[in-house]
């Protein structure tokens, strides 16, 4: 059976000649190979590891996880698809939700694992009946207003919970933050929010020694004289030691919340085997329906662990750009990197001791990216937003995720925020494309190839103008 495993040597395995790749079925030397391996851990990093921490989860066992999930996903793809799936940011705002609405880390990833589930049967289902049951069902408006209104719907929570604890602070990494994203070039900028998490770390402990103790609310809300630094838990830890597992439990209001960021994952592993094919020169639509399901079984075996959810990572993908080298071997070692960090506890205590203040700053920049990819969606499917089959259904979702807008049915169940939003959104497009005129409708188009713009079909039927809802069909 071929599972991916095996590479050929590339040239004479050093570096790739000018304007070559080395294709994902093969390699460079082992020690190339080990540390184009590590240079993906250290990309996806930043993100991978301050997804637990806001979830609260165990850093330690994510990072574990994302090495199991990447393994499950290499092997189910057969090494074609080279991928790293770290924890997914996706899901910030549900477990901020769950835990507001009293859920506990169990609640957070038994809704999670639930999600994961779903994915797995989407992947299935597109495997069978092809990659246009996706965007049947979730067309760019729809998925580019779910994506934004999981993203915005974060904002209160570095309102009140992680920018009061050191505003200066978190002001302070918010620019540096910003200014290696823009002023940085190639890997440095991918690991720009890595790079903001080490700012904070060293302006919070110049501060604690500068200025002392600080009197603000803390990681609990109350308010404290306390180090903006307190690395005492760091000491305490084992160099080498198990993570913290636990089961998960579930809860209809919990997994209600939970279940609209499968559009965004989905949207993420479309766009992601889109990528990779595009910079392979491989037609790898066969493998969307397995890359789908693949990373809702990592999801599944992470969450009924005690571990949070994983997606492909756009950050590694622009380390393949950046390196031309898309060999599944290293992502083989990157996958053994995060194994071998997830049994050490100490690295973990280093991790839960960010300040708040540091994370103030990163999400505040985070948050708001989450929420733009949204926008980033409807930009590259050329949606447009002036035709009111579109902007109805999406202006009223995004403000009810935004807003927290609830619905209450009875007195033990109601729907709000991102799930009210998202089936707003959703319904809300579906129901007013049947009832809307033709001229306001296009043919909707196969993942990210164009259609037609409305008001072509609006003159042919007599009506107004305006410009395309999707661009012009692309010759494959």
């Amino acid at each position: 059976m071929d599972l991916g495993v095996r590479w050929k040597l590339h040239g004479d395995g050093r570096t790739p000649a000018p304007g070559a790749v080395v294709r994902p079925d093969e390699r460079l030397s082992w020690p190339r190979t080990v540390g184009l391996g590590a240079q993906h851990v250290v990309a996806m990093f930043g993100a991978s590891f301050v997804a637990p921490v806001l979830m609260g989860l165990d850093p330690n066992l994510a990072i574990m996880m994302s090495g199991v999930a990447t393994v499950i996903f290499l092997l189910a793809t057969k090494g074609r698809v080279p991928s790293y799936l770290g924890c997914s940011l996706s899901f910030v705002g549900v477990a901020a939700v769950i835990r507001a609405q009293g859920g506990t880390s169990a609640t957070v990833t038994g809704a999670v694992f639930v999600v994961g589930v779903v994915l797995f049967l989407v992947g299935v289902a597109v495997q069978r009946f092809g990659a246009r049951i996706i965007h049947a069902t979730m067309p760019p408006i729809v998925t580019g207003a779910v994506v934004m209104l999981i993203g915005f719907n974060l904002a209160p929570v570095t309102a009140s919970t992680y920018w009061p604890q050191d505003q200066w602070t978190a002001l302070l990494v918010m620019l540096f933050t910003g200014l290696a994203v823009v002023c940085l070039r190639g890997f440095w900028s991918r690991v720009a929010i890595f790079l903001g998490l080490l700012f904070g770390y060293g302006i919070s402990w110049l501060f604690d020694r500068v200025f002392g103790k600080i009197h603000s609310v803390d990681g609990g809300g109350h308010m404290t004289d306390h180090w903006r630094l307190d690395l005492s838990g760091v000491g305490k830890a084992d160099w080498i030691g198990l993570p913290t597992f636990h089961g998960p439990s579930f809860q209809w209001s919990a997994i209600l919340v939970a279940l609209p960021v499968v559009i965004a994952l989905v949207a993420e592993n479309a766009g992601h085997v889109k990528a990779v094919g595009e910079m392979t020169g491989s037609n790898l639509d066969d493998k969307l329906g397995t890359a789908i399901s693949a990373d809702g079984i990592g999801s599944m075996l992470s969450t009924a662990v005690g571990g949070p959810p994983n997606t492909t990572y756009s950050e590694n993908i622009g380390v393949m750009a950046a390196t031309r080298v898309y060999s599944t071997a290293a992502y083989w070692c990157a996958a053994g990197f995060a194994l071998l960090f997830g049994l050490c506890p100490k690295f973990g205590a280093i991790v839960a001791a960010i300040p708040g203040g540091v994370l103030g700053g990163i999400t505040v920049i985070l948050y708001g990216m989450i929420g733009l990819l949204g926008a980033q969606i409807w930009t590259r499917a050329q949606v447009d937003l002036r035709n009111p089959l579109n902007l109805v259904p999406a202006a009223a979702g995004i403000i009810i995720g935004i807003g927290n807008v609830s619905l209450k049915f009875t007195d033990t169940f109601s729907i709000s925020g991102i799930a009210l939003g998202t089936l707003v959104v959703i319904t809300g497009y579906h129901a007013l494309r049947a009832l809307a005129p033709a001229h306001l409708k296009t043919q909707e188009p196969l993942l990210d190839e164009g259609t037609s713009s409305y008001d072509e079909n609006a003159e042919g039927a007599g009506g107004a103008g305006g410009t395309g809802g999707t661009g012009a069909p692309r010759t494959p």
